[in-house]
């Protein structure tokens, strides 16, 4: 008898079989750091910030923390709290030229948290949602959880938006286009012109098919933009916009599990639609957000880590790959790179690259075999360690 059987659902056997390769690097590191040593393995295999949190975030959370008055750990409404939801609204009418409104906002357990409960609470069994290739590859568990189908769509070359071909994918099924930018793993942000475009074919597709698809970004990355680069504002551009994100990435807190939703004032559904995803933060077993995170980060929401340590990093470990041949997108955001790699088997290159201890995660996880994802949120020293690996494996061919 298998380990499974009988006592793990086949959907979920299933799952773990297409994210087994996530498993599998994280056993082959280990190994690897086992028998070498962590410090001689350079490991970029994870999307982990290693920055620490700015100093704002750090003082509002030992001031809070110390609060003793009654209630300070009591429940609250599962939206969260008001004074939270009105200084996070405040926010976005900065980011996106629209201001939500306090009801407009609703505090969740992450972007993942927020991913889930905007999926809960739109879609009905067999409805599609619409994702450029390359994706975040739990997109496909999240919208299962829901009864929904993830679509996957061909990008182009440079990583930005295939237009016709999302165009293509539409049908009377599609509920949601979901996008991610600046985008993990590829570094890539959509355009403003892109996205208005876009706008313009789903309020075709709407009319067409006679019920509202939603344009939802996740932005955990939107404040890691390098050279200028500015992340256009989804609700300003599209009336069903919906936005989740998270603190993790901009104040690097990634274990406290902190973000929100926020709609589109005029959005189709209204209140039931707010109603819908309140109400399903409830029931899918968050309840609400952690009342400590949603205090501090309401306080420090106007700061961000260093990101030009992130960008001195990005232009060093691209001197590297240039001078070792690969081929490569210049990431514009998020801590991605994510080259082609010389031969047509992602897996087996990452393999190669373990013979030097490069840990990188192939790319055929996030739906665009053929590449792989290298993390630079890690220390530079990892970085200059890597040159002589990434030269040899390439050499090697």
């Amino acid at each position: 008898m298998s380990e499974s059987s009988g006592a793990v659902a086949e959907k979920m056997v299933a799952f773990m079989e297409r994210a087994s390769w996530i498993r599998k690097m994280f056993e082959e590191g280990a190994a690897l750091k086992a028998k070498h040593g962590a410090r001689n393995v350079c490991d970029f295999s994870l999307g982990n910030p290693d920055l620490r949190p700015p100093e704002e975030f750090q003082a509002a959370l030992e001031r809070i923390a110390a609060d003793r008055s009654p209630g300070a750990h009591a429940y609250m409404p599962n939206a969260g709290y008001p004074a939270v939801r009105e200084a996070i609204a405040r926010h976005v009418e900065k980011d996106h030229g629209v201001e939500p409104g306090t009801d407009g906002i609703i505090m969740t357990v992450g972007a993942a948290g927020g991913l889930n409960i905007i999926f809960k609470a739109i879609l009905n069994p067999g409805d599609q949602v619409i994702v450029p290739k390359p994706y975040f590859v739990e997109y496909g568990f999240y919208v299962d959880n829901h009864g929904g189908t993830l679509v996957p769509v061909d990008s182009r070359e440079d990583f930005s938006l295939d237009l016709d071909k999302i165009e293509a994918a539409i049908n009377p099924t599609t509920k949601i286009v979901l996008l991610n930018s600046p985008n993990n793993p590829s570094g890539a942000v959509y355009s403003e012109d892109d996205l208005k475009a876009l706008a313009g074919l789903l309020e075709s597709a709407e009319k067409r098919h006679g019920h509202p698809i939603f344009l939802v970004s996740d932005e955990p990355y939107r404040r890691l933009v390098f050279d200028g680069v500015t992340v256009p504002p989804v609700l300003g551009i599209f009336r069903n916009g919906i936005v989740t994100t998270s603190f993790s990435k901009d104040l690097s807190i990634p274990g406290e599990r902190i973000g929100y939703v926020a709609v589109h004032p005029e959005a189709d559904g209204g209140p039931a639609l707010l109603g819908a995803l309140t109400l399903a933060n409830r029931i899918l077993g968050f309840v609400n957000a952690p009342a400590l995170m949603q205090k501090v980060v309401a306080e420090s929401i106007n700061s961000v880590v260093d990101v030009g340590i992130y960008q001195r990093r990005r232009d060093r470990l691209a001197g590297i790959l240039s001078d070792a041949g690969f081929e490569f997108e210049m990431p514009r955001g998020a801590f991605y790179f994510f080259p082609r790699t010389p031969v047509e088997d992602d897996a087996e290159f990452a393999a190669i690259l373990q013979k030097q201890l490069i840990l990188t995660v192939p790319g055929r996880g996030f739906g665009c075999p053929g590449h792989i994802r290298i993390a630079f949120c890690v220390d530079d020293d990892v970085i200059e360690r890597s040159a002589e690996g990434f030269k040899k494996a390439m050499s090697s061919l």
